[in-house]
């Protein structure tokens, strides 16, 4: 009996649910996912008063951890194993603690096993924090979940 193939949506999902078994990061800062798709992801993350700097500010580290995962997921999210190979993060207002922060990563385009992707990260109020541009390299032959 041959098995039905996945549709790219059910394949995202179960590539999402894979990972964040093993996601410690994810879990330790309570990221929440808002959706999954073909190279597209959406998590959100309450800032908490352990994530600030000096200033009382969200530590840009945390910022860029959020939008990274979202990064991860969406590269991912065709079922090849993707790691990145380059970001550049640019910080556009400060964050402060009880802001919930929601990071949307867009594929912008795959090319051979490279890809690009851009991520913004907003707060509750639809306001522009951050935008990031990761690349991608998709490993050869490695599948995140074995159908």
């Amino acid at each position: 009996m041959v098995q039905p193939e996945l549709s790219a949506q059910h394949l995202a999902e179960s590539v999402r649910d894979h990972m964040l078994k093993e996601d410690a990061v994810a879990k330790s800062l309570e990221m929440r996912f808002e959706g999954i798709g073909p190279g597209y992801a959406k998590l959100r993350m309450t800032v908490r008063g352990d994530m600030l700097n000096g200033f009382k500010n969200c530590h840009g580290g945390f910022i860029t951890t959020l939008a990274d995962t979202a990064f991860a997921y969406a590269c991912n999210s065709h079922n090849d194993v993707t790691v990145s190979s380059g970001l550049r993060m640019d910080f556009i207002a400060p964050v402060n603690e009880g802001n919930v922060l929601t990071a949307e990563a867009k594929e912008v385009c795959l090319f051979g096993r490279t890809g690009v992707y851009d991520v913004s990260v907003r707060n509750q109020d639809d306001q522009l924090i951050s935008v990031m541009r990761g690349n991608s390299y998709r490993l050869k032959g490695r599948h995140v979940v074995v159908i």
